[in-house]
C-alpha cells in the first residue's frame, strides 16, 4: 500500500499548481466579461452590425470553453484523488494500474493547460498562416515539403482546428515546391510560432533506384492572421504584382484564367501568393492580407519602429540552419535542436503528434 500513499502525496502536490492555474487564467475577470457580452448579445439591435456580432459570439464561445476546460481539469483532480483514497480504504491493489493511468493523464492535461497560459504574446490568440518551401534537392525535397504539409494539417485535425488551402505549387514528379494554409483555431499562432524554421529529413529516398540515403531540407514559415484594426502603410510602388494561371492541390486545374496572384514586397524581398479563390480580386485581397500580417509580425518581433526598417533576409534552407531533424534511417528519431526534446515514434510525429515539441519550446521560452 506504500505505492498508493506515494500517489496520494503526488496528487496533493499538484493541487497548488491547479490553484495557481486558476489565478493565471483570470477566470473571475472572464466571468465579468462574459456577463457583459451575453447582455450585449441579448439586445434587440445586436445583429445590426453583423461583423461586431460575430466577434462578440466568438469571444463568448472562447470564454465559455476556457471556463469549461478548467472545470473539467478540476473535476479530473477530484476523481483521481477519490480513486486513490478508495484504493487505500479498500486495500485494493488491483486499482493500481488504473490509478497510474489516471494520474498520468491528469498530469499531462495539467501541464498542457499551464503552458497555455504562457501564450500571452500580442498575436498568440490569432489564426496562423503556415507556408512550406522545398529546399534544394529536387524531387526528394519537394516530397519532404509535402510531408510537412501533411504533418501540420494532421496536427490541426487533432486539435479540432480547421485549415484552408491558400496556395499550392506542385512539383511535376512528386510533392510540392511550396504551399500555404491558414489554420483557424484558438491560439493557433501561439502554438505554431515555434515551428518556423528549417526542417531536415534523413531517409532512404524512394526516388533513388540505388537505395541511397538522402538528406533533404524544407522551410516552414508561420505568420499570425492579424486583425484589420492594426494599421500599417504599404506603399503601392513597393509592390510587384504578378498574375498567373492557378492549379490546385494534386495537379487539377482550378480555372483557365490568370486568377492566381503573387505579390513581392520589393524593399524586403517578401513574397506571398494566393491562387485557391476563383477571382483575381479575391486572391489579391488574401495575398495582401498575408503580406500585411508578415510585415507587422516581423516589425514587432524585431522591435522596429516602422515597416521601412525591415531588412530583406532570406532563410537558407540548408545544412546548419535546421531547427529539427527527422531521421528515418539508420534509426528512427525526431529531435529538436533548440530544446533537445526528442521522440522515437517518427510515424506518430508525421501523423501530427507535435505537442511534445511545441510544449518544450513554450517551456523553454519561460525558462530563458
Amino acid at each position: 500500500m506504500i505505492q498508493f500513499d506515494d500517489y496520494k502525496q503526488k496528487i496533493n502536490a499538484l493541487r497548488p499548481t491547479l490553484d495557481n492555474l486558476k489565478v493565471a487564467l483570470k477566470l473571475d475577470e472572464d466571468d465579468v466579461e462574459l456577463s457583459r457580452l451575453e447582455e450585449e448579445s441579448s439586445k434587440e439591435d445586436f445583429w445590426t452590425n453583423l461583423e461586431n456580432s460575430q466577434k462578440v459570439l466568438q469571444r463568448i464561445k472562447q470564454l465559455k470553453n476556457k471556463s469549461q476546460k478548467f472545470t473539467s481539469l478540476s473535476s479530473a483532480w477530484d476523481d483521481v484523488l477519490a480513486l486513490c483514497l478508495m484504493a487505500i480504504e479498500e486495500k485494493d491493489e488491483s486499482l493500481l494500474q488504473e490509478l497510474e493511468e489516471e494520474f498520468k493523464t491528469f498530469s499531462v492535461a495539467l501541464e498542457t493547460a499551464r503552458l497555455e497560459t504562457l501564450l500571452s504574446g500580442e498575436y498568440d490568440d490569432c489564426n496562423a498562416i503556415v507556408s512550406f518551401h522545398a529546399g534544394a534537392g529536387g524531387t526528394e525535397a519537394h516530397d519532404w515539403a509535402y510531408m510537412l504539409y501533411r504533418m501540420y494539417t494532421r496536427w490541426a485535425e487533432r486539435h479540432n482546428m480547421a485549415y484552408k488551402l491558400i496556395d499550392w505549387q506542385s512539383d511535376d514528379e512528386a510533392g510540392i515546391k511550396s504551399a500555404s494554409i491558414e489554420i483557424v483555431g484558438e491560439n493557433a499562432y501561439g502554438y505554431l510560432k515555434g515551428e518556423a524554421g528549417v526542417h531536415r529529413l534523413v531517409r532512404i529516398s524512394p526516388f533513388d533506384s540505388s537505395g541511397r540515403r538522402h538528406t533533404s531540407f524544407a522551410a516552414v514559415e508561420v505568420t499570425p492572421v492579424i486583425s484589420d484594426d492594426v494599421e500599417v502603410e504599404i506603399k503601392t510602388e513597393d509592390l510587384k504584382v504578378d498574375t498567373y494561371r492557378a492549379s490546385g492541390a494534386g495537379g487539377q486545374h482550378v480555372n483557365k484564367t490568370e486568377s492566381a496572384v503573387r505579390i513581392t514586397h520589393l524593399p524586403t524581398g517578401l513574397i506571398v501568393a494566393s491562387q485557391m479563390e476563383r477571382s483575381q480580386h479575391q486572391n489579391r485581397d488574401i495575398a495582401m492580407k498575408m503580406l500585411r500580417s508578415r510585415l507587422i509580425e516581423i516589425k514587432e518581433r524585431q522591435h522596429l519602429d516602422k515597416i521601412e526598417d525591415i531588412k530583406g533576409e532570406q532563410m537558407k534552407i540548408e545544412w546548419g540552419s535546421q531547427i529539427r531533424s527527422y531521421v528515418f534511417m539508420p534509426y528512427t528519431l525526431v529531435k529538436d535542436n533548440r530544446t533537445g526534446f526528442e521522440n522515437g515514434n517518427i510515424n506518430a510525429v508525421m501523423d501530427g503528434d507535435l505537442d511534445g515539441f511545441i510544449n518544450a519550446y513554450l517551456a523553454k521560452g519561460v525558462a530563458d
